[in-house]
């Protein structure tokens, strides 16, 4: 099964979100390139709140490019066989933190947010990714800062979308 494949597959699952879900579908039934940054109509990302439910806390990184607090995520590629291998992988690398777990019933929520031209859209697939015990963060290049909010704080640092993402991970948890 391919990574497109896998992406139809997991969006036909979600059962939340209908609009939304819907919407990529079919941006996915028409682009064939949709997974990847280079399909300029919008691509699909995945993304991980990374979360220590026993400490109540997110841990944030702070965007290089866009100098804002987000979850951990980005674009898919090629060795992807899965959105969740995508948002796996990138929370681990973005965050430093071996032996991340994505919490179970697949993603927790997606969101679609313009991005500067040519490739407009990111239509991001959004999971949780609980932390081992004893985790320690390491900073990535793709980041400025990254640090634990607790949950109360985070609306006071991101923006709306990571608010609602820390709110569904909870209701999930």
């Amino acid at each position: 099964m391919s990574l497109h494949e896998n992406a139809v597959l997991v969006l036909k699952e979600y059962g939340d979100q209908q609009e939304l879900s819907g919407l990529y579908l079919d941006h996915l039934a028409a682009h064939p390139d949709g997974m990847w940054k280079p399909c300029q109509a919008g691509h699909v990302t995945a993304s991980a709140l990374v979360i220590d439910p026993a400490a109540g806390k997110v841990l944030l990184t702070l965007h290089r490019k866009l100098r804002m607090w987000l979850q951990m995520g980005g674009h898919c590629e090629a060795g992807d066989a899965t959105l969740e291998e995508a948002a796996l992988r990138e929370a681990t690398e973005e965050s430093g933190i071996a032996g991340l777990s994505l919490l179970p019933g697949g993603p927790v929520r997606l969101d679609r947010h313009p991005i500067p031209a040519p490739c407009n859209w990111h239509l991001d697939v959004q999971y949780a990714a609980v932390v081992p015990e004893g985790a320690v963060e390491a900073i990535s290049d793709e980041s400025l800062d990254l640090r634990w909010f607790p949950y109360a704080e985070v609306a006071g640092v991101a923006d709306d979308s990571v608010v609602q993402l820390v709110q569904r991970t909870l209701a999930r948890l």
